[in-house]
């Protein structure tokens, strides 16, 4: 039987493929790991379901988690929440893991991101955010470095082991 061992990437479509790795790259400090542009591909317009698609897309090593940003350039794509709304079906935010919530926060909100609010008094603290002009209403959260949360909803470290 086939084992499920965890989660490998995830990905968004986003308007601006410069502008997201402005963001992730640059900001974030993401690596880039390849990019990748098609048009006219049979096997793209197979694993994406999209008859006549083009577009670029790049993989990004976030470490712990890769992300496949997509920019399409056919067919013509739809802000699918641009309000960044959460109640909406689908992911809902995506979360980073920091070494220190309140100094990314501040870092970020120098660069220009948009919080819904300042970081919140809590153990461990941590902040959430939106950045719509860039990342077309992908809503986050900052949270510090490898922590988790129980069934009881309090904040603990991260097990090193299932």
């Amino acid at each position: 039987m086939s084992r499920f061992n965890g989660v490998h990437h995830l990905s968004m479509s986003v308007p601006s493929l410069a502008a997201a790795r402005a963001f992730y790259v640059e900001l974030m400090g993401f690596s880039e790991v390849f990019d990748y542009a098609w048009s006219g591909s049979r096997a793209m317009d197979e694993l994406t379901g999209l008859a006549g698609s083009a577009g670029r897309m790049m993989f990004l090593d976030a470490g712990n988690l890769l992300l496949e940003v997509f920019e399409y350039e056919s067919p013509t794509p739809q802000a699918v929440r641009p309000d960044g709304d959460v109640r909406h079906f689908g992911y809902t935010h995506l979360c980073l893991d920091v070494d220190d919530a309140v100094a990314a926060y501040e870092r970020l909100k120098a660069a220009g991101v948009r919080f819904h609010s300042a970081p919140m008094v809590s153990e461990p603290p941590k902040t959430s955010g939106l950045h719509p002009p860039l990342l077309d209403g992908i809503f986050f959260i900052l949270l510090p470095a490898r922590c988790w949360v129980g069934k009881d909803g309090r904040s603990r470290p991260a097990r090193t082991s299932w």
